[in-house]
């Protein structure tokens, strides 16, 4: 069985920084496309940024590109999101997937989801 467990949320002010660390156990990350995405309160849950197995493609929202970067330790079967420049409308809860990605590029969300990390951002 999948297990995703988010973690290093907080309350943070708007400018300011986090680093969300997502540890997968039950399946091996190596294999697998793996992706953040995010759920506001009232709102839909939205994606976020994915990575391929390798670590070496990457696609993020509009709304995070420049400011957000997905990373991976496969040995660690550990994927992370940094994320700077915080704005208000970040905060929200943040969750990982593991996924697939298709030859077109389009990330599809497999059906496993952590609890999610709750990300807070003060102006």
């Amino acid at each position: 069985q999948v297990q995703l467990v988010e973690s290093g949320g907080g309350l943070v002010q708007a400018g300011g920084s986090l680093r969300l660390s997502c540890t997968v156990s039950g399946s091996s990350v190596a294999r697998n496309a793996m992706a953040w995405y995010r759920q506001a309160p009232g709102k839909q849950r939205e994606f976020v940024a994915r990575i391929t197995s390798a670590g070496t493609n990457y696609a993020y929202a509009d709304s995070v590109k420049g400011r957000f970067t997905i990373s991976r330790d496969n040995a660690k079967n550990t994927v992370y999101l940094q994320m700077n420049s915080l704005e208000e409308e970040d905060t929200a809860v943040y969750y990982c997937n593991e996924g697939v990605i298709s030859l077109r590029g389009d990330y599809y969300p497999g059906n496993d989801w952590g609890q999610g990390t709750q990300v807070t951002v003060s102006s």
